[in-house]
C-alpha cells in the first residue's frame, strides 16, 4: 500500500523527496508519490515536517 501526500498540508519543501530511497516522489505543489514505485518504507512520512504524508 503506497503512501499519499495530503495536498492541503504539503508545502513542497522537498524533505520527503530527499528521504525516498525508491525515487517515487515527484516535485510539484503538492508533491506526489507514484504508487507503482513506492516501497511503503515510510521514510518520507518520517521526514515530513507538516505530517502531510500518510499510509493508505
Amino acid at each position: 500500500m503506497a503512501h499519499k501526500i495530503c495536498a492541503e498540508k504539503c508545502v513542497a519543501c522537498g524533505c520527503c523527496k530527499d528521504a525516498c530511497p525508491a525515487a517515487a516522489i515527484t516535485e510539484g505543489t503538492p508533491y506526489t508519490i507514484d504508487p507503482n514505485m513506492c516501497v511503503d518504507c515510510g521514510c518520507c512520512a518520517a521526514q515530513c515536517p507538516n505530517e502531510a504524508i500518510s499510509a493508505e
